[in-house]
């Protein structure tokens, strides 16, 4: 998905002839944290709310607030998941889209990213989830395939990510709910398993014991 699938039309260009009360009270109407100014299509930069209550004065322009301007942008053909660290590193919860002429194309909310980011992890599917952890030479993404499918089971996403202890995470969102053999087959090739979720059976497996049990002390 790229970020022009992502766009917001509905939010607002500022320009540098515009107060900064009107400024304030179109950020108020948007419940946005920051604005895009433009001059003549070309984008400038944002305009924060806080920038703008610190400074902002009775006839001000947003003339006056340039060298407070925010440079984050994202370009219109790059994947969505480019724009997901902005919205941090810039504490906005909305990241403009250009094109190649830093022209203004529309704003993504970083609610609409959130959502994306949760479809494109597999947040909304249903199915098992499990979380392991192993050293980097550990890492074999075709065994870790090959346990899951021997139980007829399906990877539909896989996330590797590197941890405090140099140790490597591993989230394995799979289409079965039922992961107790899994989880089970994961042990047994010495995987550190730190997290899962779904279906385990394992009462399943309590009950036929008991059964058992009981048959046994009848005979």
């Amino acid at each position: 998905m790229s970020t022009l699938q992502l766009i917001d039309n509905a939010i607002p260009q500022l320009t540098l002839e515009d107060s900064g009360n009107k400024a304030l009270q179109l950020i108020a109407d948007y419940k946005c944290t920051h604005l895009p100014v433009v001059n003549k299509d070309k984008y400038l930069g944002l305009i924060s709310e806080d920038d703008l209550l610190d400074k902002n004065r009775e006839g001000t322009t947003l003339e006056l607030f340039q060298s407070d301007f925010v440079p984050v942008k994202v370009m219109v053909t790059l994947h969505f998941l480019k724009a997901v660290p902005l919205c941090n590193l810039y504490h906005t919860n909305i990241i403009p889209v250009v094109n190649e002429t830093d022209e203004l194309l529309g704003c993504i909310r970083s609610l609409s990213l959130i959502n994306a980011l949760g479809n494109f992890c597999g947040a909304n599917e249903l199915g098992g989830l499990i979380v392991i952890e192993m050293e980097p030479s550990r890492l074999a993404i075709s065994e870790i395939n090959s346990i899951v499918e021997s139980d007829g089971a399906t990877i539909l996403h896989l996330n590797v990510s590197p941890i405090a202890s140099g140790q490597l995470q591993v989230t394995i969102q799979i289409n079965k709910r039922e992961i107790s053999t899994i989880i089970a087959s994961f042990g047994r090739y010495e995987y550190s398993v730190v997290y899962y979720s779904g279906e385990e059976l394992f009462e399943n497996d309590l009950a036929t014991n008991y059964q058992n049990l009981m048959t046994y002390l009848q005979i």
